[in-house]
């Protein structure tokens, strides 16, 4: 076997440690990418109902600090008539920890969130919800029948 010294110069050392952070930095943090699993009754990431509901949810064991998500809603048309209304992120079924809205211009909004899991790193499980509901448009037709619909999906959600 062959032998290898070490280099004992000690500026030589931290030059290589300088490297390897480098070369770290440059490569970027580990992140954990949650799954988000549909809850709507119809099988479909769409809901017409005008109190909250429920579309997609997960249960994590909170370790880390923050939970990144980005979010993406569009309201309906109907015979003309845009639909709008609000969504909201949830934990455990009672604290709304992020809200907003979905106008009735039948375009795209993409909220990006951070979330602050500090307050539940001692539990053992955190169920996050992402709920919606209509607040405008048809009251009648559209997707299921009761009016213009609210669609929603995550795009991503990571834990940091």
């Amino acid at each position: 076997m062959p032998k290898v010294t070490k280099n004992t110069d000690f500026l030589q050392q931290l030059a290589e440690v300088r490297e390897e952070v480098a070369a770290l930095r440059r490569a970027g943090w580990e992140r954990d990418e949650l799954p988000f699993y549909p809850t709507s009754l119809h099988g479909l990431v769409y809901e017409d109902n005008t109190s909250f509901t429920t579309l997609w949810e997960t249960v994590l064991s909170p370790r880390t600090a923050q939970l990144s998500l980005g979010l993406v809603f569009i309201g309906d048309v109907v015979t003309a008539t845009n639909t709008g209304g609000d969504w909201q992120v949830v934990f455990n079924d009672s604290t709304v920890v992020a809200s907003g809205t979905v106008p009735a211009t039948f375009a795209f909004v993409f909220p990006a969130l951070t979330l602050d899991l500090s307050p539940y790193r001692a539990a053992a499980q955190l169920k996050v919800q992402v709920q919606i509901r209509r607040t405008s448009g048809a009251i009648t037709g559209g997707k299921y029948g009761g009016g213009g619909s609210i669609g929603g999906a995550p795009r991503y959600a990571r834990l940091l």
